[in-house]
């Protein structure tokens, strides 16, 4: 391939995701969940457009082999989750959020809610007494399971459970309470 050649064939990469990468980031939104998930799978498939160049010389529709990479991408991102949750791993910051979230009634799922919700959550965990947001801070900022927390503080798991239930229910009523504002 030719400089020339792989010049226009980055060229054409960059234009296809400037002109679709919102309706690539809508769909791996909505399949993943997550918008740094959905962010990380489009950010993949271009970056492997950009690396496969041979095999885009020969593509005629790039943005439907585009879309087709990013959809892998997504299928994998999915496979890894199953691998994981099969080996008893769990993404404790996420479950712990979707805990506080769903207990103030709300769905835990939906992107909007936990996006409006995240400075609040932030200003309500601040509040909490310091033995209950160490526990929350812990899972949510440091991924770590009671295990682990337990053998870091020395504290007993069944103590480190009941702190985190009492600083549910209280960020799930502060919470509740920054709702109706």
């Amino acid at each position: 391939m030719t400089m020339s050649e792989s010049i226009e064939l980055k060229q054409r990469v960059e234009k296809a995701y400037r002109k679709n990468r919102k309706d690539f980031l809508a769909a791996a939104k909505m399949a993943t969940r997550n918008i740094l998930d959905a962010e990380d799978v489009v950010h993949e498939a271009f970056a492997k457009a950009l690396s496969n160049l041979d095999v885009i010389r020969n593509v005629e529709n790039l943005p439907a082999w585009l879309f087709t990479v990013v959809r892998n991408r997504i299928v994998d991102l999915w496979r890894r989750r199953r691998m994981k949750a099969a080996a008893g791993e769990v993404n404790v910051a996420e479950e712990t959020i979707s805990e506080i979230i769903s207990s103030t009634g709300l769905d835990p799922s939906d992107e909007t809610v936990r996006d409006a919700l995240s400075s609040a959550l932030s200003e309500a965990i601040s509040a909490l007494p310091g033995e209950q947001r160490a526990v929350i801070n812990a899972q949510v900022f440091d991924n770590l399971t009671f295990r682990e927390l337990a053998e870091k503080t020395g504290e007993s798991m069944n103590t480190l459970a009941t702190r985190k239930k009492m600083a549910v229910k209280k960020l799930a009523a502060a919470l509740r309470g920054w709702i109706t504002e």
